[in-house]
């Protein structure tokens, strides 16, 4: 096979194939003797699995898998899928609490109910750890007005009270969500002064929908993966 016929397939230019192989995101190709890559379907299905796991877990992640799977570190591999899926799940059990939040605005016209998991004041280091952010972006979420924590009379640090926690998370699942912070401070203190909830039940259902293309992007690049690794293991087999 030749880049054209793989890249035809997907719609693709022939240079982003070999810059994928060149990436090491596909198995390195055999060259005949004026030098042209030839390859097989081991590569075609190797760029299968890659293309649907960008699709899957974004293009950094995708490129991890590939290129541990192509350097035999399957281990490895399968642990930046599980983090992927382990990722997923947490963002459901977040939009579950924010919808949670909403549905009491919409039916009550009250305050929504403070959900940080355990009820816990945490520190900025604690909070950062517990989202998987650096401290620094929290802070620049502060800026933005998203998060409005109160401050330890004696020294001075930032203290995050179960509706902050609350704040962080409905912020990091519209920020992974690809929301900019002008919109997720807007939202944010919607849910803080129980304003138009309305339109903020759009959005969380237009991310629940995100979810669900995820986690059916998700099925299918385990699927082409599989397929690669039993190619690629037959291929390994006969070429010993």
């Amino acid at each position: 096979m030749r880049p054209t016929d793989l890249a035809r397939e997907h719609g693709i230019s022939t240079q982003a194939v070999r810059n994928y192989e060149q990436d090491g995101c596909l198995p390195a190709a055999e060259r005949t003797p004026s030098g042209y890559r030839v390859y097989t379907g081991v590569h075609a299905a190797a760029l299968r699995a890659y293309l649907s796991l960008i699709a899957a877990h974004g293009h950094a992640d995708a490129g991890r898998i590939m290129r541990a799977v192509n350097t035999g570190r399957l281990d490895e591999a399968l642990a930046v899928v599980d983090e992927g899926h382990r990722r997923s799940l947490r963002d459901r059990a977040t939009l579950d609490a924010v919808r949670e939040a909403v549905d009491h605005l919409l039916e009550r016209g009250g305050t929504p109910p403070a959900r940080s998991g355990d009820g816990a004041v945490r520190t900025i280091g604690a909070l950062a750890r517990r989202l998987e952010v650096t401290p620094a972006t929290l802070r620049n979420w502060e800026e933005a007005g998203i998060l409005v924590p109160a401050r330890e009379p004696v020294t001075g640090y930032r203290v995050f009270r179960p509706h902050d926690v609350r704040d962080a998370e409905l912020a990091h699942l519209l920020r992974r969500g690809g929301y900019p912070l002008e919109h997720i401070a807007v939202v944010v203190d919607q849910v803080r002064a129980a304003g138009d909830t309305e339109a903020l039940a759009e959005a969380l259902e237009d991310w629940r929908a995100r979810l669900t293309a995820r986690g059916v992007a998700m099925l299918g690049a385990a699927a082409h993966l599989g397929d690669y690794l039993e190619l690629a293991g037959a291929a390994g087999a006969k070429g010993g």
